[in-house]
C-alpha cells in the first residue's frame, strides 16, 4: 500500500506537469492582409485592399474630421502594413490609413472631405478584395465628348455598308460574377442566358452570322472582348449587362456608347464595369486618344438609341413601370478599340427588388432579347442596305 507521503508527491508532480506541459495550439483563423494599393484616376480614386479569402466586413463614416472606415473581421495585418499611412493629398482625399484595430479586426480609413467627395464600398471575389471608390463632387475638367459629324450622315451610311456579322458579348463570367442580387442571382448567369436567346432570334429571323465572346461560364478581360470582335471582323458589337446601384429604389434600362462623360451616374457605372480590367492608370493617355479618335461614335450612338427605344417598348408591352434611363456616352473598357459600332446595354437593375424578381423569369429574359433584336433590326434597316 502506497504511503501518504509518496501519494502527496505524485499529486504535486502531476499538478506541475499539467501547468508546464504545452497544450495543442489552435490554428490561426485570421486572414493576413498583405497589400493595400490605390490609384487616382481623372474622375475618382480607387483603394483596393487585397485579402485573398472571403471575410466579413462593415463600413461607415465619421465626422470631425471627415473619414470613411472599413472594418475587416477575422483578419490580421502583415507587419509591413502596421500603422501604414498613404498620403494622397488631392482636393478631396487627404490620406489612407490601415491598422490592427483589435487582435482580429483590421481597420482601413480614408480621410476625405464630405463637402467635396462621396464614396462607394464594395468587393470582388477570387481573390477576395475590398474596394473603396471615392468620387469628387466637383470633378476636374475632362476632354469634351466627341460630337457627331455635322453632315448628319455617318461613314457607314456614306459607304452604303450593310450588316452581316454580329458579336454578342455576355458581360463578366467565370471568377467575375458581376452584380449579385440580394437573392444571390448573378449578373454573369442572367446575361449569358439573354445573349443566347438573342443569338437564336438573330440567326432564325435575320439569317445573320452571330458570334458570342463566351458561350459558358468563363472569364474574359473586359478589354479582350472588342479584340475578339475585331478579329472576327464583326459589323456590330453588343455587350449585355445588368446594372446595380446603392439605392435599391433605382430601376430602369440604359444603353451606352463609347465616349467621355462627366455624369456622376455614368462614371460610377463605368467604374464598376471596369473593375476587373487588367489595365492601370499608366494606360490612360493611350485610352483617351483611342476614344477621341474613335470614328464609330456616331454610328454607335445611333445603334444605342435604336436598342434603347425598342427594348423599353418591348418590355412596356408586358410589364408596368418600365423606366428608360436613356442613351449615354461613357468610358467603358469593354467598348474601347472596337472597329465597328459598339454598345453596352444595361438591361435592368439587379439591386432593385422588382427588377431582380423579373430577371429571374425566363419570360422576362426572352422579352429583353426580343427588344434588343428589334433595336438591331431597326438600325440595320435604317442603313438602307439590309443585310
Amino acid at each position: 500500500m502506497m504511503s501518504k507521503h509518496k501519494s502527496c508527491w505524485l499529486w504535486i508532480i502531476l499538478f506541475f506537469s499539467l501547468i508546464f506541459l504545452p497544450f495543442p495550439s489552435h490554428p490561426d483563423s485570421r486572414m493576413e492582409i498583405h497589400n493595400l494599393r490605390y490609384h487616382t484616376h481623372p474622375s475618382y480614386t480607387r483603394i483596393v485592399v487585397d485579402i485573398g479569402k472571403l471575410r466579413e466586413y462593415v463600413f461607415s463614416e465619421l465626422l470631425s474630421p471627415d473619414r470613411v472606415y472599413v472594418d475587416i473581421y477575422q483578419a490580421k495585418l502583415n507587419p509591413i502594413l502596421h500603422g501604414k499611412i498613404f498620403l494622397v493629398e488631392n482636393d478631396y482625399l487627404k490620406q489612407i490609413r490601415i491598422a490592427q484595430k483589435t487582435p482580429s479586426t483590421v481597420r482601413v480609413v480614408a480621410d476625405l472631405d464630405f463637402k467635396k467627395a462621396y464614396y462607394r464600398v464594395w468587393h470582388l471575389p477570387d481573390p477576395f478584395r475590398i474596394i473603396i471608390d471615392i468620387f469628387p463632387s466637383k470633378r476636374p475638367p475632362l476632354p469634351q465628348p466627341a460630337q457627331p459629324a455635322k453632315s448628319g450622315s455617318s461613314i457607314i451610311r456614306q459607304l452604303g455598308l450593310g450588316i452581316q456579322r454580329v458579336v454578342i458579348d455576355p458581360g463578366h463570367g467565370g471568377k467575375d460574377p458581376g452584380c449579385v442580387g440580394k437573392s444571390g442571382l448573378k449578373e454573369k448567369k442572367i446575361v449569358l442566358d439573354v445573349a443566347t436567346r438573342l443569338k437564336k432570334i438573330l440567326e432564325s429571323k435575320e439569317n445573320l452570322e452571330v458570334i458570342m465572346t463566351r458561350e459558358s461560364d468563363i472569364y474574359l478581360d473586359p478589354e479582350s472582348r472588342t479584340v475578339i470582335a475585331n478579329q472576327k471582323q464583326a459589323d456590330l458589337f453588343i455587350s449585355i449587362h445588368a446594372n446595380a446601384n446603392r439605392s435599391r429604389k433605382l430601376s430602369g434600362i440604359e444603353t451606352f456608347y463609347l465616349n467621355f462623360s462627366q455624369d456622376p451616374s455614368v462614371i460610377e457605372t463605368a467604374a464598376r464595369e471596369n473593375a476587373t480590367s487588367t489595365k492601370n492608370i499608366s494606360a490612360m493617355k493611350d485610352i483617351i486618344e483611342k476614344i477621341v479618335q474613335n470614328s464609330k461614335i456616331v454610328e454607335s450612338k445611333e445603334l444605342a438609341e435604336s436598342i434603347q427605344n425598342s427594348l423599353v417598348k418591348s418590355l412596356s408591352q408586358k410589364y408596368s413601370n418600365v423606366k428608360s434611363l436613356g442613351v449615354k456616352g461613357g468610358p467603358f473598357w469593354v467598348l474601347i478599340g472596337g472597329e465597328m459600332p459598339s454598345v453596352l446595354v444595361e438591361i435592368s437593375h439587379l439591386s432593385n427588388p422588382t427588377e431582380e424578381k423579373r430577371l429571374k423569369s425566363p419570360q422576362y429574359r426572352q422579352r429583353v432579347a426580343q427588344g434588343i433584336y428589334e433595336g438591331i433590326k431597326e438600325y440595320v434597316n435604317s442603313l438602307g442596305k439590309g443585310k
